[in-house]
């Protein structure tokens, strides 16, 4: 099954392509490479999801928060490349979450975006990951995630 006939099945729709809100581009590529700046949990303008993971969030709302960050991740990987059939493999996920002061639980909350990854591209969605408690993130986003996307030829 063809990874946007996978999101149809999971009941989720790519949001538009998030614009860049600086001075850079969505998306880079060199190579087979296709390196993906950060995403935060903003759909139509507006956040989903803000605060702190210990305090305004919960783990599991932080998780949530992590797919909709994947989910605009995959509509700029569209955008860049024209389908997401194009996607090889998902190479490297950098994870941060906006958290209270000695918060451990980084790795549950950016399951949610590789937990996604893994269901829309299968073995191919399998990466590796850095998952990062930090005390600020842009727009007060719970989450944040940058993505390395290895393309077919």
């Amino acid at each position: 099954m063809n990874p946007e006939a996978k999101l149809a099945e999971l009941g989720l729709t790519l949001p538009n392509p998030p614009a860049a809100a600086g001075s850079y581009v969505p998306t880079v590529r060199t190579g087979h490479l296709l390196y993906c700046a950060g995403t935060i949990c903003m759909v139509g303008g507006q956040m989903t999801h803000t605060g702190q993971v210990g305090k305004e969030q919960t783990v599991a709302t932080g998780a949530k928060a992590a797919e909709v960050c994947a989910l605009n991740t995959l509509a700029n990987i569209k955008a860049a490349v024209g389908s997401l059939d194009r996607v090889a493999r998902i190479v490297f996920v950098s994870g941060f979450v906006n958290a209270i002061d000695g918060f451990a639980d980084s790795p549950a909350v950016i399951n949610g975006a590789s937990d996604l990854f893994l269901k829309v591209f299968g073995d191919a969605g399998k990466h590796a990951r850095a998952a990062v408690a930090v005390n600020g993130l842009p727009k007060g986003s719970t989450a944040e995630v940058q993505v390395v996307v290895e393309l077919k030829p």
